[in-house]
């Protein structure tokens, strides 16, 4: 039996692809098994067992930002993460250790490093996060998502993606897919959502637009997320979901979608071929407005930064756009024509091209200490000082 460690995780955005990865892998390889590190707090505690892979768990440990007490513990417990992570490494015979970003990718690398076994990485997002760009002078089998990623070693292999999303027929699957959220067959339907958390502000601005909408002859599938206090609505038209676990019957019934711009979220739109209106998270490095450059480029999306999403844009720009149905129909060609649905199976080649590799020789067991601040630090000692946030 070959046995596989996929690390990473935290939203939907890092263990979809991961899941869609281990799915094929033990489609092609039925003797393989994967096993699953992540914390206990990501979305990967109630998705990986779910899908029948063992989840084994190490503290969530953010990078610090400023100098405190978290600071002063972050190093001694990053190396009993990576401590923790090579005795499962050495005790379940792991062969390889893909990491997808998040908060247990770090620690992975670092502990697949100390035991000579072969690492693999995909990188989700256009902007690369400090976890897998330190990786990747680590091993040279790293995957992108986004041809405009700049990351040491990367090739190009799309976004690993679910099956139903990969083989989706939208138009086969239509009338089931509205029966399914008890939509009009009659009336197109926009598709709303922030990603499986949910977005503020997103939300805000549709629920307070809704009867626009709905008056300009459409019907809105709005998932709000299970956190927003967004509750059902007396609207006819307007359907609020907390949380959706079947998207690509949601994909099928929708004609139009509003969304953030993770890269899973991008990829799946233009995989299934969906013209859409992107508003990217505001927070963190900007990846989400690299993430749309592609379908944005191509014309099957737009791009609107979220202090600009109000009710004034939906009015003058959005319901413009729903309004033209000849523009939808543009944009839903331009859409897919930058999408791929391949990319769990070339992810999969690169795993198991690692496999075949000869193993590096692994390091004593025993546990050893960062190198003294006087000697330059290694590309994974300085791995030690950064985890991924997702």
């Amino acid at each position: 039996m070959s046995r596989y460690l996929f690390a990473g995780g935290g939203t939907a955005g890092h263990v979809n692809p991961l899941l869609a990865v281990a799915d094929r892998l033990t489609e092609r390889r039925p003797d393989a098994e994967v096993l699953v590190l992540g914390t206990a707090e990501g979305l990967e505690s109630r998705l990986v067992p779910m899908r029948g892979y063992e989840l084994l768990t190490i503290p969530r440990l953010p990078f610090p930002r400023k100098p405190n007490a978290a600071a002063l513990r972050f190093p001694g417990a990053f190396w009993r993460a990576v401590r923790t992570t090579e005795q499962i490494i050495r005790e379940r015979e792991v062969e390889v250790v893909l990491g997808v970003g998040g908060y247990a990718a770090a620690p992975a690398y670092i502990a697949a490093k100390r035991t000579g076994t072969p690492i693999v990485v995909h990188e989700q997002n256009a902007k690369p996060g400090l976890a897998n760009r330190l990786a990747a002078f680590l091993t040279d089998h790293v995957g992108l998502t986004f041809s405009n990623t700049r990351l040491r070693h990367g090739r190009v292999v799309g976004m690993p993606l679910r099956r139903e999303i990969e083989s989706l027929d939208r138009r086969a699957v239509r009338a089931e897919a509205l029966a399914t959220f008890g939509l009009d067959a009659d009336r197109p339907v926009l598709l709303v959502t922030g990603g499986s958390s949910g977005a503020r502000s997103i939300n805000r601005t549709i629920n307070r637009s809704a009867a626009a909408i709905v008056g300009a002859g459409w019907q809105v599938l709005h998932v709000v997320g299970a956190a927003s206090d967004i509750g059902p609505s007396d609207l006819d038209g307007y359907h609020v979901l907390p949380y959706c676990d079947r998207m690509d019957l949601a994909y099928a019934a929708s004609d139009f979608v509003v969304s953030r711009s993770g890269a899973g979220m991008v990829c799946e739109l233009t995989a299934v071929g969906l013209p859409s209106v992107l508003v990217p998270y505001p927070v963190g490095n900007g990846e989400q407005r690299h993430n749309a450059k592609d379908v944005v480029a191509a014309g099957g999306a737009v791009l609107v930064a979220d202090q600009e999403f109000d009710q004034d844009w939906v009015t003058f720009q959005l319901l413009t756009i729903l309004q033209d149905r000849a523009r939808i129909a543009d944009m839903t060609v331009r859409a897919g024509s930058v999408g791929h649905r391949d990319g769990a199976d070339r992810m999969t080649d690169l795993v198991l091209d690692a496999a075949e590799r000869p193993a590096r020789p692994a390091r004593p067991a025993s546990p050893e200490r960062p190198a003294s601040p006087e000697r330059p630090a290694s590309p994974e000692q300085r791995a030690a000082r950064t985890t991924e946030e997702p």
